[in-house]
């Protein structure tokens, strides 16, 4: 299984004793993937299940049947008194459309069927059995970037511990990554991991600081590999509101462990921790549709699955090997490197012959959702640029065609926004047209009988009620399984359940308005070349302020009076058959207000993780619960913390030799107003962060302003 029990470095075994950040370096190559010239030869590829053809034929022609189906259907629809041009726009739009949900649809109803028959997934993992033997060594990976340090510790501390409790827990060493860019949350990342190395009394807790982000999240995993993957079979990859337990954690192991061909494994993250009311609507659906969902894809993709960028384990060597990021010609938005990582590298390492799994029925995976609307249109927009740059991946050579297809599809779940758009615009310009130009009932050529330019209501209507049913039955269908298991129909309750599903219906449906209005701003702007830059994403409650409120949702409001007003000129027909749209964008206001709001756990949106909390979970909430350290300066909280002073000090590389003329500014100019300070806590205010992060980094000037204060001096030597 490779060189797993490597010895370690003398700072590792400081490390036991206190000191030190991590274990001695075990190098493993890693080289971005050429996704333009020839693929590699890669392994031989798995052997599908022998149905797997017929489930694929099954999901394709469902899907072709039912476009074809509604796509005439429309066309019957526009056709009486011919088709004008803007009414075949009218109709490619919707079959594009349509066949995106009825793509979906039938990916459900294989869920369903798959859960209602409770047939085992390929990698037959038992998730009820004894634990099974874990041969391997797996690095439990938590990359974070400017986060609350104390809230991540305490997770991870909690997941360490349900490891633990395994008896397996020597099989896993852990890592936090940090590319943290502000010097106090830095500081108390260091802090807060040495309470938590003092908490687990281990020495397998390690933690690394990147002063260079590059590539964000994907170039610090490939750093981790390039110093230290050779050491490891597998990794697990966490994100910073990731919860695991040690079951599950253990169960993935084994089955890497029992299939060498697989080299990634993806769990189903239940949302959990939800405080507002946005956050428990998402809580809620995504607890009750989302296994039908998962089981229905796990079902058809088989060894062709995906990643979600977390909560997954994945095999080291075949990650280092076939997963390596290119970075994309060009210039930001669509240049630079690959923001949306995670979908490409499952993609090179299929090409490459490794197979991908998803366990849609596992459990014990966990994660937190924004919670507002504005948050999550935040993260949204970050995920639209990647998702888009994805364009650039697609000709790449020897992909499989599945594969395509998920990049395909992420990058359709964002441009399906402008396209609805855009389909609600030409329906009230046909319908101005209708309204303001003169028809011509007779053509040029002779006929007995004039042309009536006019569309048929009645079956408008049922094609509109066909679509909302494809959409709706899957809610349905979820709440079916849900009767059928004694433990989910308990922690959710049934009546309450089913009220649940009807109000997070109608709220979804007036929130879906105002999220295409944001989701095709953002895909104008990225179109514009905006880069969307790297935000930290907000944990805490929803509550927004009422200037952002206003600011924010200003467009949406102005697109919904403009879309009443167009339709309303035209006819109170086409008002009442767009109002759906027009309500949730004119009260944009009023729903970010009331979505970002509080909401106490349980009631309508109970999820069974709230009714009965898993063992982890509970953990870390109790340990997030005790108040942390008080926010301070990165400099004071080294002043008076000497034993994060020492650590700190330790894990500072030593610096390379530069050429004559290479100045790192920020330092030097940190230097200068040290040299022109006469306190330490005035040279404290005149550093900004980039100079703080400069000293951070720099031994002789770190240990230079601590002699400032008195006290420290001693304590270095």
């Amino acid at each position: 299984m490779g060189t797993i029990d490597a010895p370690r470095s003398p700072i590792a075994n400081r490390a036991k004793d206190g000191y030190g950040f991590l274990p001695a370096e075990n190098p493993l190559t890693m080289v971005p993937s050429q996704l333009w010239s020839a693929a590699p030869p890669g392994r031989a590829r798995d052997k599908p299940t022998s149905t797997m053809p017929l489930r694929r034929i099954y999901i394709f022609v469902g899907t072709a049947a039912m476009t074809l189906a509604g796509g005439y259907e429309m066309y019957e629809v526009l056709q009486v008194g011919g088709v004008t041009i803007l009414e075949g726009l009218v109709l490619g739009l919707f079959v594009l459309l349509f066949a995106w949900i009825a793509f979906s649809f039938v990916s459900a109803l294989a869920g369903f069927a798959v859960l209602l028959l409770r047939k085992r997934e390929v990698l037959r993992i038992d998730t009820l059995g004894p634990l099974p033997t874990v041969i391997g060594r797996t690095a439990m990976l938590l990359p974070t970037y400017n986060e609350d340090a104390h809230r991540i510790m305490a997770r991870l501390q909690a997941i360490y511990e349900s490891v633990e409790e395994t008896g397996v827990g020597h099989r896993f060493d852990w890592f936090v990554l940090s590319d943290t860019t502000d010097p106090s949350i830095w500081i108390a990342e260091e802090a807060s991991f040495l309470q938590l190395r003092r908490n687990c009394d281990t020495g397998r807790l390690y933690y690394r600081h990147r002063a260079d982000n590059t590539a964000r999240k994907s170039g610090n995993i490939a750093e981790w590999i390039g110093r230290f993957g050779a050491s490891y079979d597998h990794m697990i990859i966490l994100d910073a509101d990731s919860l695991m337990s040690g079951d599950t954690i253990v169960r993935l192991a084994a089955a890497m462990d029992f299939h060498p061909d697989v080299a990634l494994i993806q769990t189903l993250p239940i949302v959990v921790n939800a405080r507002s009311l946005f956050s428990r609507l998402q809580q809620f659906a995504g607890r009750l549709y989302g296994p039908l969902i998962a089981a229905g894809i796990a079902w058809w993709h088989g060894s062709d699955g995906n990643y979600w960028g977390h909560n997954a384990i994945i095999r080291v060597r075949a990650f280092a090997q076939d997963a390596g990021l290119p970075e994309l010609r060009g210039r930001k938005p669509f240049g630079g490197h690959i923001l949306s990582h995670d979908f490409v590298e499952a993609a090179l390492m299929r090409r490459a012959g490794w197979a991908i799994h998803m366990a849609p029925t596992l459990g014990g995976s966990f994660e937190e959702c924004p919670p507002s609307l504005l948050d999550f249109a935040a993260r949204d927009r970050r995920w639209c640029q990647g998702n888009l740059q994805h364009l650039a991946v697609l000709p790449a050579r020897g992909l499989y065609w599945i594969s395509r297809l998920h990049l395909l599809t992420g990058i359709g779940s964002y441009l399906t926004a402008p396209l609805w758009l855009l389909f609600l615009l030409l329906g009230i310009l046909i319908s101005l047209q209708a309204q303001f130009v003169r028809p011509e009932y007779f053509s040029k050529g002779f006929s007995l009988f004039p042309k009536w330019p006019a569309q048929d209501p009645v079956l408008a209507a049922w094609v509109f009620g066909g679509t909302m049913g494809l959409l709706i039955v899957p809610k349905i269908l979820a709440y079916v399984l849900l009767l059928t298991q004694r433990d989910n129909r308990r922690a959710f309750g049934g009546v309450r359940a089913l009220a649940g599903i009807v109000i997070e219906t109608l709220l979804s449906a007036l929130i879906a308005p105002v999220m295409m209005i944001f989701q095709s701003t953002a895909v104008g702007e990225i179109l514009l070349g905006r880069d969307s830059g790297w935000q930290v994403q907000r944990r805490d409650d929803g509550g927004v302020t009422p200037r952002e409120l206003y600011r924010k949702y200003a467009a949406p409001t102005l697109c919904g009076v403009a879309m009443a007003l167009s339709a309303y000129a035209v006819s109170v027909p086409l008002f009442l058959s767009t109002s759906p749209v027009i309500l949730g964008l004119l009260l944009a206001i009023p729903l970010g207000f009331a979505t970002s709001a509080g909401s106490r756990p349980g009631g309508l949106f109970a999820t069974p993780e709230e009714t009965a909390p898993p063992h982890v979970l509970l953990r870390a909430n109790e340990l997030a619960a005790v108040p942390g350290p008080l926010p301070t300066d990165a400099l004071s909280t080294l002043r008076g913390d000497p034993a994060t002073l020492k650590h700190h000090l330790d894990s500072i590389a030593p610096r390379v030799g530069r050429m004559r003329g290479q100045i790192d500014h920020h330092l030097a100019v940190a230097r200068a107003k040290i040299d022109d300070a006469e306190t330490f806590e005035e040279a404290v205010g005149y550093l900004t962060m980039r100079e703080t992060a400069a000293v951070l980094n720099d031994r002789p000037m770190l240990e230079r302003m601590m002699t400032m204060a008195l006290g420290v001096t001693s304590n270095l030597r």
